[in-house]
């Protein structure tokens, strides 16, 4: 195996004014604009529309049409395990060198031709601003599929002992079966590095992909094609969820689920999947990123500018619809009203609207059930005793689904919004008292049943040492003086515990190893001939 340097992170372009890549995006989102495109399945990659479609709009604007999204049938999806299982046999036995080169070819692709266009399938499909989708569709996914190579050979690597006389070797097979890949709306790269990392290990995939965001995936299927991945190894599955899954999980050849959404749905796919075990060849690898609750703790020492600064863009970032959203805060009450004063002025200058125009912060949440959710939310905290409502609050509708960043104030540290996920632009602050420093600490840890992100700062090393002590177990992905949002593939693997999912680390080869299924090789030179030992003379 050739050595390979290890990749680099793919550069956040600026989109400044007059540069090239904001003239490239902004005619890709006038022509995605204009037109509204047809989303098929895909079974072995024939194109499939003859069933039902529904209308994926946009967001913030949602008269605009951008999409008819085809919805997979059983047939379709009994379709696509056929394919699947066709595909695995030839796609197994490729070389990884073979198999890594369609990945970094789409990567390439990626970070030229295709970034415009995925980059403005997000913003219009998901309503993501430029810098937020630029993080996502393009650097993110980039990364994925550069970094997973690279990781993927770490595993290659990994090899026994072979004494004299022996070869011993460790076979990296894929999974014997398919991977059922269901991804979420809010995150591009995600979707594609669910599908992707288990198809680099060798697995043929099902990818279920979000509804509302079926275009941005339905994109990344089509640049993995051009990149030479053959048909049939990654099947695009748009559709009712039951009915995918109802199929996908009564087949045999069914071999692990990749999954990232509420914890609900993951609690009901592990229940199914577990009431149909005797049925399946293997038992299948369950691999799950789920809900979130994540916190930032101030100590009384934290610096009030870099803290008030983390809350605003770790709770309002893509209307904070990130799983690791900044969603409770508690604050020292000497430092609350400083922190207050910083965080409402700042709040008061976001821009909130069309992503379309690169000076909006925010756009809209995804579509009516959120909207209706979180707007529930902030009316019940409106009228509650134990919760005030400091910033924004309003909710409209008219032309998108707008919600304005909204600051809680609670007196309760168990009121609902501190304890439940809104996945919405609401951020709950608890006031505590400074000498409480060492009972808050077991408030964070024990109030909500999630371990996704969280966030700690201070200035006072000792503060800091004791916070990561006590909240080891609390948060998968844990930040010092930084905002518990934006991990980096190959710098901060990203997963969480307890309700927040099995903590497989994606960006990482603990990731990839749950796609294999080593055989483990001996091939003995000169064996004996005679079975009798010495001691038996």
């Amino acid at each position: 195996m050739a050595v390979v340097a290890a990749p680099k992170n793919e550069p956040i372009l600026a989109y400044s004014p007059d540069s090239p890549e904001r003239a490239a995006l902004a005619a890709a989102l006038a022509e995605q604009s204009a037109q509204s495109v047809h989303v098929p399945v895909v079974a072995g990659g024939r194109r499939i529309e003859g069933g039902q479609a529904r209308p994926l709009v946009s967001p913030h604007e949602h008269r605009r049409v951008l999409a008819q999204v085809h919805q997979a049938s059983a047939d379709d999806v009994a379709a696509a395990i056929r394919a699947a299982s066709d595909a695995q046999r030839d796609w197994a036995h490729w070389s990884f060198e073979d198999r890594a080169a369609v990945f970094l070819k789409a990567a390439d692709l990626l970070s030229g031709p295709w970034r415009a266009k995925l980059n403005a399938a997000t913003m219009l499909g998901q309503s993501k601003t430029v810098y937020q989708a630029e993080i996502d569709s393009a650097c993110e996914l980039i990364d994925f599929l550069r970094w997973n190579v690279a990781f993927a050979r770490s595993v290659q690597e990994m090899q026994p002992v072979s004494p004299d006389g022996v070869r011993n070797a460790l076979d990296y097979r894929p999974l014997e079966g398919f991977v059922y890949a269901v991804t979420p709306f809010n995150f591009t790269a995600i979707g594609g590095n669910l599908a992707c990392a288990p198809a680099l290990m060798g697995n043929s995939v099902l990818w279920k992909p979000a509804a509302t965001a079926a275009l941005s995936n339905y994109y990344v299927l089509q640049l993995l094609e051009e990149a030479g991945l053959p048909p049939g190894v990654i099947n695009f599955l748009p559709g009712d969820a039951s009915t995918v899954s109802s199929v996908v999980l009564a087949s045999d050849q069914f071999a692990g689920l990749h999954f990232t959404g509420s914890t609900g749905v993951f609690d009901g796919l592990w229940r199914a999947a577990s009431e149909r075990l005797a049925t399946y060849r293997n038992y299948p690898r369950l691999v799950g990123e789920t809900g979130g609750k994540d916190f930032v703790l101030a100590h009384p020492s934290a610096d009030v500018p870099a803290l008030a600064t983390a809350l605003l863009r770790g709770a309002f970032e893509y209307q904070g619809q990130k799983c690791s959203a900044a969603s409770r805060a508690y604050i020292p009450a000497s430092l609350w009203p400083a922190v207050k004063e910083q965080l409402l002025d700042q709040i008061a200058s976001i821009a909130m609207g069309d992503v379309s125009d690169f000076s909006t912060f925010m756009g809209a949440v995804i579509d009516r059930n959120a909207f209706d959710r979180i707007a529930g939310h902030i009316g019940r905290a409106l009228d509650s005793n134990d919760a005030h409502v400091i910033a924004g609050g309003r909710c409209d509708d008219r032309i998108g689904y707008f919600i304005e960043p909204t600051v809680i104030q609670v007196d309760d540290p168990h009121y609902v919004t501190m304890r439940e996920e809104i996945f919405g632009p609401v951020l709950s602050v608890y006031v505590y008292r400074d000498e409480a420093w060492a009972d808050v600490l077991k408030l964070v840890d024990e109030t909500s049943p999630y371990a996704l992100t969280g966030a700690v700062f201070a200035q006072d090393r000792a503060a800091i040492v004791e916070a990561s002590r006590a909240l080891r177990f609390a948060a998968g992905n844990f930040y010092v003086n930084d905002k518990p949002t934006g991990a980096v593939v190959g710098q901060q693997p990203f997963g969480g515990a307890r309700r927040s999912g099995t903590n497989d680390k994606a960006g990482s080869a603990l990731n990839l190893l749950r796609w294999v299924s080593p055989r483990t090789v001996k091939e003995t030179w000169v064996p004996p001939t005679r079975y009798r030992y010495a001691h038996m003379a």
